[in-house]
């Protein structure tokens, strides 16, 4: 999604919508001036800007490229910039910096972690593989993008929410170690033949939404569209209309003839949902994430201006995460 720079006028009009008490005409100013200064410095700088679907709106109004993990991804491949600054948490970050090992990569706040990545280490992953492989020799182990690089380098193959299926079902092997996260895992074997053995992680932003939350509402809206997230627990999967990557619901909500949906996933989601469809309605039954909300369009600017911080990699651990990358890339559609 290509962006340009707003006006305070128009930044106001953009997120009034959004119903957030701290955009004030004030507030949307300064955003706005802010906004103004990270244009010129990406022209100065030969630098693009990647967000993913989860941080705050202004975030997307300096953004060149908006979309989920996969859409990054793919993006990361194809950028034509001297220094690419990554709105989003820090596997994301390092996820670029495989992709991109002659480029500068910045990372707002390195404390912009993820609950889901820190449940699998490498070391342990490497043991446990090492255990199954005894008892299954043919087992393939497929991470999810959401993993530090030192896990990815264990993987034979990465995939994101939109496209797990398909990387499963194209592997070779019946036995998948599916990492780290049990809810993608459950949803991957309920379309899937093979044999999934899940790592037990999970993010605590899907698997607090439960399925009284999501009944509550559609007792209260009976035709609303419900749009649920893969990393959402089997229960709230189980009413939703639609199960899908965050871009995926963006798509979804475009295209459905349908004027009102249920957005079941963390809240920054609706946030570009309003943005981009204003003409329909969006309910939210979702969490924030307090890591992708460090990621700030102050910390933006600041990065810019400063270029840094920068994520790095040790070389042979981005080599071997990289073939799992490009793996997924092939296999994944």
């Amino acid at each position: 999604m290509q962006t340009a720079a707003s006006t305070g006028a128009d930044l106001q009009a953009l997120l009034a919508p959004l119903g957030d008490a701290q955009y004030t005409a004030d507030r949307c100013s300064a955003l706005a001036d802010v906004a103004a200064e990270i244009h010129a410095l990406k022209a100065a700088r030969r630098a693009v800007v990647l967000a993913h679907n989860y941080q705050r709106p202004e975030i997307f109004q300096v953004a060149d490229f908006v979309g989920d993990s996969l859409e990054l991804a793919r993006q990361a491949t194809r950028v034509d910039a001297d220094v690419i600054v990554f709105c989003g948490v820090h596997f994301m970050a390092e996820t670029a910096k495989i992709l991109n090992p002659g480029r500068p990569v910045l990372l707002p706040d390195l404390r912009a972690g993820c609950s889901l990545a820190d449940a699998v280490t490498g070391e342990a992953l490497a043991e446990r593989k090492a255990e199954l492989r005894r008892l299954h020799p043919d087992l393939a182990v497929v991470g999810y993008v959401n993993t530090t690089a030192d896990v990815k380098a264990e993987c034979d193959a990465c995939c994101t929410s939109s496209n797990a299926v398909r990387v499963v079902e194209a592997m070779p092997s019946r036995h998948i170690l599916f990492v780290p996260d049990k809810n993608l895992a459950a949803y991957v074997q309920s379309q899937t033949t093979k044999e999934i053995i899940a790592w037990d992680g999970n993010c605590y932003v899907h698997h607090q939404i439960t399925p009284e939350q999501i009944a509550a509402v559609r007792k209260a809206l009976p035709h609303v569209r419900v749009l649920a997230h893969p990393e959402c627990r089997v229960d709230v999967l189980a009413l939703a209309d639609a199960v899908l990557s965050t871009s995926g619901m963006v798509r979804y909500a475009k295209d459905s003839p349908a004027h009102e949906f249920l957005v079941v996933t963390e809240c920054g989601l609706s946030d570009r949902l309003l943005l981009e469809v204003p003409d329909k309605k969006f309910y939210k039954s979702c969490k924030l994430c307090h890591y992708m909300k460090m990621i700030t369009i102050e910390g933006v600017r600041d990065s810019l201006r400063t270029l840094g911080p920068e994520v790095t990699l040790p070389e042979d651990v981005r080599v071997r995460a990289e073939r799992a990358l490009l793996r997924m890339l092939e296999l994944g559609g």
